[in-house]
Parts: C-alpha cells; sequence; structure tokens
C-alpha cells in the first residue's frame, strides 16, 4: 500500500489503527450503554422526584454540545489515551438511551405483572433485574451498536484534528497525515482511501446489524414479515397449479 517519507507502513499502520478506533468505540459504548440502562431505568421506574431530578439531568447533558466539550477537554489533555478518550466520549453520548429507555420503563411500570409484584412486597431492585431489564433488551442491543460507530467516528475526527496520544495509529490520524502531506495531490490514494473506507464500513455495518435485531426483537415486524412470507407461498402455489398441465390434456 505505500509508505511515508520516513518509511512507515501504510497496512501496518490501517491494521493498529483498527484496534485503537474499534477500541475507543467498544469502551465508551460500554460506558455510555451503562449509564444510559442505569440512569434511564432508575428514573422510569422510580417515577417522582427521583424521576424529575434524573430527566432534568439527561435533559442538561443532552443540550450540551459533545463534540465540542469533547475537542476541550482532549485539547487541554494533548496526550490523552485510549481510555481517557473513551470514557469522555462514553460519558457524552449516553443521553439518547437513557430517554428511550425511561420511556419503556415507565411504560413496564404500569404493567400488572410489575404492579402485583409491588403488590406483594418484591423489592424494585429484583424487579428491575427480573421482570424490566429483559424488556428492554430491545433498545439496549440497537444503543450499544450505535455508541460503537459514533466512538470510532468521534475518535477518528479527534485525530484528524491532531488531538489525542500521535503515538497511537488511527484511522483518522491516517487522514490527518494524508492532509498535510497533500496526499490526496501526490496520489497516495493509499492514505486517505482505506481509513475512509473503514470508517464508512463500520457505521454501514452497525445499521444492518440494528437492521436485523429491530427485525428478530420487535414483534410487529416479525409479524409483518411472516405474513408477506405466507403470501408469498400462496402465490408460488397459485403460479405452480396454474402451470401444471392437466392429466387430461396430456392424454
Amino acid at each position: 500500500m505505500g509508505t511515508t517519507s520516513s518509511g512507515q507502513d501504510a497496512l501496518s499502520w490501517l491494521l493498529y489503527g483498527a484496534r485503537s478506533s474499534m477500541l475507543v468505540g467498544l469502551i465508551s459504548a460500554v460506558i455510555g450503554t451503562a449509564l444510559s440502562v442505569v440512569i434511564g431505568t432508575i428514573a422510569g421506574f422510580s417515577g417522582g422526584a427521583v424521576d424529575r431530578f434524573l430527566n432534568g439531568v439527561i435533559l442538561v447533558v443532552q443540550n450540551i454540545p459533545s463534540f465540542a466539550i469533547l475537542f476541550m477537554i482532549a485539547g487541554l489533555l494533548q496526550n490523552a489515551n485510549v481510555l481517557l478518550v473513551s470514557i469522555i466520549i462514553g460519558g457524552l453520548e449516553w443521553t439518547g438511551g437513557a430517554r428511550a429507555i425511561r420511556a419503556q420503563a415507565m411504560s413496564l411500570r404500569g404493567r400488572d405483572f410489575t404492579a402485583a409484584l409491588r403488590t406483594i412486597g418484591e423489592h424494585p431492585l429484583r424487579v428491575i433485574l427480573v421482570e424490566v431489564l429483559p424488556h428492554l433488551s430491545g433498545i439496549i442491543s440497537p444503543m450499544f451498536l450505535r455508541l460503537i460507530a459514533a466512538g470510532v467516528g468521534m475518535q477518528a475526527s479527534l485525530a484528524f484534528l491532531g488531538i489525542g496520544s500521535a503515538a497511537e495509529p488511527s484511522w483518522g490520524l491516517m487522514i490527518n497525515y494524508a492532509t498535510t502531506q497533500n496526499a490526496l495531490f501526490n496520489g497516495q490514494w493509499w492514505w486517505f482511501g482505506p481509513p475512509g473506507v473503514c470508517l464508512a464500513l463500520i457505521g454501514f455495518a452497525t445499521t444492518m446489524i440494528n437492521f436485523g435485531l429491530d427485525e428478530v426483537t420487535n414483534p410487529t415486524l416479525s409479524s409483518k414479515r411472516m405474513t408477506l412470507m405466507r403470501k408469498f407461498l400462496k402465490q408460488k402455489k397459485r403460479q405452480d397449479a396454474a402451470g401444471q398441465p392437466k392429466i387430461g390434456a396430456m392424454a
């Protein structure tokens, strides 16, 4: 794929950059998902003053420009490592999932089975762990994948702007090098093409997996799919019957 002026291999940089970028995406997704699940579930299931307070926290954090804060913090810490960048991204990107989980938890709180468990004196924590969290899997899984893509994209953006540790290769750092060295005009496509394609594939893959998970976990989509399949099979059966010659005609 080519080398830099100092002899650094572009393919090795791409492979090591995948490790750095995906590590940031995974760690930030774990942190963001954990915050979303804990805060959203407690807010939605508790109600009252606890819900109002936590919902206010969610709204305040949601209205903070995430990239601007990340840019400022990472700029103050020029040698920010992978873990620190992941913590910052995860600490800023959890509010959307928390609001969705809060709404679902509020809906589950009013269901008959959770009301019955509270009536007989079950501990709220056990009700949340045993009855509420399994019903949130349809929200948690897509949210986790979305946060992975967001973490990878934000880390690449920071590295492209020259913020973070220059000692750790990443896809954004490759594009930054391509920009500073005029790789586009010099015909060195391998410095901006492969990392750009990898970033696009991460977003595309997470989106497709989200669609698949939504079809599996969403009963409405599953029933629609089964209905369409039954219609297709019936139509195919009628076409096969219409195309089959009669026995009398053959004789």
